[in-house]
Protein backbone atom coordinates (compact mmCIF):
# COMPACT_ATOMS: atom_id res chain seq x y z
CA UNK A 1 0.00 0.00 0.00
CA UNK A 2 1.36 3.44 -0.81
CA UNK A 3 1.79 5.54 2.36
CA UNK A 4 0.07 8.51 0.67
CA UNK A 5 -1.66 9.52 -2.54
CA UNK A 6 -1.47 12.59 -4.77
CA UNK A 7 -4.77 14.14 -5.91
CA UNK A 8 -5.51 17.63 -7.29
CA UNK A 9 -2.13 19.01 -6.27
CA UNK A 10 -2.20 17.71 -2.69
CA UNK A 11 -0.91 14.58 -0.99
CA UNK A 12 -2.99 12.78 1.64
CA UNK A 13 -1.83 9.97 3.95
CA UNK A 14 -3.32 6.49 3.44
CA UNK A 15 -5.58 5.04 6.14
CA UNK A 16 -3.83 1.64 6.21
CA UNK A 17 -6.64 0.01 8.23
CA UNK A 18 -9.06 1.04 5.46
CA UNK A 19 -7.09 -0.28 2.49
CA UNK A 20 -7.45 -3.44 0.42
CA UNK A 21 -5.89 -5.18 -2.57
CA UNK A 22 -6.92 -7.98 -4.90
CA UNK A 23 -4.84 -10.04 -7.28
CA UNK A 24 -6.14 -11.24 -10.63
CA UNK A 25 -3.90 -14.07 -11.83
CA UNK A 26 -0.21 -13.93 -10.96
CA UNK A 27 0.76 -10.36 -11.87
CA UNK A 28 -2.38 -8.20 -11.99
CA UNK A 29 -3.53 -6.11 -9.04
CA UNK A 30 -6.23 -3.69 -7.97
CA UNK A 31 -5.48 -1.58 -4.89
CA UNK A 32 -7.86 0.76 -3.08
CA UNK A 33 -7.54 2.76 0.09
CA UNK A 34 -9.17 5.57 1.99
CA UNK A 35 -7.07 8.64 2.70
CA UNK A 36 -7.17 11.40 5.27
CA UNK A 37 -8.73 14.30 3.35
CA UNK A 38 -8.85 16.70 6.29
CA UNK A 39 -6.48 19.12 4.52
CA UNK A 40 -8.63 19.29 1.40
CA UNK A 41 -11.28 21.89 0.61
CA UNK A 42 -14.89 20.87 1.37
CA UNK A 43 -15.82 20.53 -2.32
CA UNK A 44 -12.92 18.11 -2.91
CA UNK A 45 -13.70 16.08 0.24
CA UNK A 46 -17.30 15.73 -0.96
CA UNK A 47 -16.24 13.74 -4.03
CA UNK A 48 -12.86 12.23 -3.07
CA UNK A 49 -12.43 9.62 -0.34
CA UNK A 50 -9.53 7.54 -1.53
CA UNK A 51 -7.36 6.12 -4.26
CA UNK A 52 -7.95 3.32 -6.74
CA UNK A 53 -5.03 1.81 -8.67
CA UNK A 54 -5.23 -0.88 -11.34
CA UNK A 55 -2.26 -2.19 -13.31
CA UNK A 56 -4.42 -3.64 -16.08
CA UNK A 57 -7.79 -2.87 -17.70
CA UNK A 58 -10.85 -3.87 -15.63
CA UNK A 59 -14.58 -3.37 -15.59
CA UNK A 60 -16.52 -1.87 -12.71
CA UNK A 61 -20.16 -2.93 -12.79
CA UNK A 62 -19.69 -3.61 -16.50
CA UNK A 63 -18.12 -0.22 -17.33
CA UNK A 64 -14.55 -0.25 -18.63
CA UNK A 65 -11.70 1.39 -16.72
CA UNK A 66 -8.17 1.51 -18.11
CA UNK A 67 -4.86 0.98 -16.36
CA UNK A 68 -4.04 3.85 -14.03
CA UNK A 69 -4.24 5.60 -10.70
CA UNK A 70 -7.47 7.34 -9.78
CA UNK A 71 -9.30 9.00 -6.94
CA UNK A 72 -12.73 7.72 -5.94
CA UNK A 73 -15.69 8.63 -3.82
CA UNK A 74 -19.03 7.11 -2.87
CA UNK A 75 -21.98 9.52 -2.93
CA UNK A 76 -25.10 9.51 -0.78
CA UNK A 77 -27.25 8.82 -3.84
CA UNK A 78 -25.87 5.30 -4.42
CA UNK A 79 -23.07 6.05 -6.88
CA UNK A 80 -19.32 5.54 -6.97
CA UNK A 81 -17.31 8.12 -8.89
CA UNK A 82 -13.87 7.43 -10.34
CA UNK A 83 -11.82 10.60 -10.89
CA UNK A 84 -8.55 11.24 -12.67
CA UNK A 85 -5.74 12.82 -10.65
CA UNK A 86 -6.86 16.30 -11.73
CA UNK A 87 -10.32 15.67 -10.22
CA UNK A 88 -12.22 15.11 -13.47
CA UNK A 89 -14.86 12.39 -13.41
CA UNK A 90 -13.86 9.38 -15.50
CA UNK A 91 -16.62 6.96 -14.51
CA UNK A 92 -19.78 6.90 -12.41
CA UNK A 93 -21.49 3.61 -11.54
CA UNK A 94 -24.43 2.66 -9.36
CA UNK A 95 -23.67 0.75 -6.17
CA UNK A 96 -25.56 -2.23 -4.77
CA UNK A 97 -26.55 -2.46 -1.10
CA UNK A 98 -25.71 -5.71 0.71
CA UNK A 99 -28.31 -5.76 3.49
CA UNK A 100 -27.06 -9.17 4.69
CA UNK A 101 -23.56 -7.91 5.49
CA UNK A 102 -23.24 -8.22 9.28
CA UNK A 103 -20.17 -6.11 10.04
CA UNK A 104 -19.57 -3.49 7.37
CA UNK A 105 -16.23 -1.68 7.39
CA UNK A 106 -15.45 1.67 5.82
CA UNK A 107 -13.61 -0.11 2.98
CA UNK A 108 -13.03 -3.77 2.18
CA UNK A 109 -12.73 -6.20 -0.73
CA UNK A 110 -14.19 -9.69 -0.92
CA UNK A 111 -14.13 -12.39 -3.55
CA UNK A 112 -17.48 -13.08 -5.23
CA UNK A 113 -18.60 -15.48 -7.96
CA UNK A 114 -18.81 -12.61 -10.44
CA UNK A 115 -15.50 -10.89 -9.53
CA UNK A 116 -14.24 -8.82 -6.60
CA UNK A 117 -16.56 -6.68 -4.52
CA UNK A 118 -15.26 -3.36 -3.24
CA UNK A 119 -17.37 -2.30 -0.27
CA UNK A 120 -17.92 1.09 1.28
CA UNK A 121 -19.96 0.12 4.32
CA UNK A 122 -22.82 -1.99 2.93
CA UNK A 123 -22.61 -0.50 -0.56
CA UNK A 124 -20.44 -2.25 -3.15
CA UNK A 125 -19.33 -2.31 -6.77
CA UNK A 126 -18.06 -5.37 -8.66
CA UNK A 127 -14.62 -5.40 -10.25
CA UNK A 128 -13.80 -7.89 -13.03
CA UNK A 129 -10.48 -8.36 -14.83
CA UNK A 130 -10.56 -7.97 -18.61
Amino acid sequence: MPPGFYFQGLSAPTQMRNSAAARFGTKRYVIAGLVDTSGYAADVRAKYEGFFITDSPITINGSELGTGAYGFGFSDNGKMQILDLAGNQVLSVATTKDSDLKRPRPLMMTKATDGIRLYNGKDYITIVAK
